[in-house]
């Protein structure tokens, strides 16, 4: 009985993450028109980097030189995976474009597997990506959308890689917190050199706190919460849903209406996705 409440909390504080993280792409979204796409990046990690800095107080615990070059990939990979997952958020709908960013980890695990099944999983994965890709049709998907969705999904593999490493050497607070600070330090240079007139008009700062907030430091409190409650393979599992949750919220924040090819492509990603989670540890 307890088990089974502990794994419900997880199961809803997942949920509530991934929730919050897509209405704070769908805000951020909201944010390209008037901050221009590197300034709302810029502006989404140097909030959250502040948030969780004043939060998590990493300066209390001793820095080792053995830090910097964990704490260099780390940032450098999750900058990057901002930066050009809301340059394809500009061009593509919220839901193809998270789907499009799985298939980076989906061939992480792959590579990282002695399973033969996953290899189907890969032909889901790149049959779904053949029906986003245009042709010449009106209303077809944004080429550059989608080859940034997918820049973004290899930034993301690097990130659990680089991840991992920093979870092995350094203290929690320490790796997030500065992590989360070096990767604002790597997209600044983007924001100020492309949208340095827009991030300093006042009228920037509370949407882009906001999507500091919704789409960083709240949705990664709670995954920490969830992976308490749950099972590292359960947690893969539910983050399968992921591209689902940002369609929804797509049509709901965003207007974002799919059609049904472009339905049957996130449903074959996200199949693939919970495919290669239930085949390997």
């Amino acid at each position: 009985m307890v088990n089974m409440n502990k794994s419900l909390t997880g199961l809803l504080t997942l949920i509530t993450a991934m929730i919050t993280l897509q209405y704070g792409s769908s805000l951020a979204k909201n944010l390209f028109s008037i901050s221009g796409v590197a300034g709302a990046t810029g502006l989404r990690l140097i909030f959250a980097s502040l948030c969780l800095l004043l939060f998590l107080r990493p300066w209390k615990l001793p820095f080792k030189k053995s830090y910097i070059v964990p704490l260099l990939c780390y940032g450098l990979a999750l900058g990057f995976m901002n930066l050009t997952f809301y340059f394809s958020l500009a061009r593509i709908p919220l839901g193809i474009a998270v789907a499009l960013e799985f298939t980076g980890p989906l061939l992480l695990a792959v590579i990282l597997s002695k399973n033969k099944w996953d290899y189907l999983w890969v032909l889901f994965a790149a049959i779904g990506i053949f029906f986003l890709l245009p042709d010449g049709k009106s209303g077809a998907l944004d080429i550059w959308g989608i080859i940034f969705a997918l820049i973004a999904g290899a930034c993301w593999a690097l990130y659990i890689i680089f991840g991992k490493r920093l979870s092995d050497k350094l203290p929690t607070k320490i790796g997030i917190s500065y992590g989360m600070s070096v990767a604002a330090l790597v997209v600044l240079p983007f924001s100020l050199t492309l949208n340095l007139k827009q991030i300093l008009h006042p009228q920037v700062l509370l949407p882009g706190l906001m999507v500091g907030i919704f789409a960083s430091a709240i949705p990664y409190a709670l995954e920490l919460r969830a992976m308490k409650n749950l099972s590292q393979k359960s947690f893969s599992i539910l983050m399968s849903l992921e591209p689902a949750v940002a369609t929804m919220i797509g049509v709901i924040f965003l207007g974002e209406f799919l059609n049904w090819t472009q339905m049957t492509a996130i449903i074959l990603i996200s199949v693939a996705s919970l495919g290669t989670s239930i085949s390997n540890r």
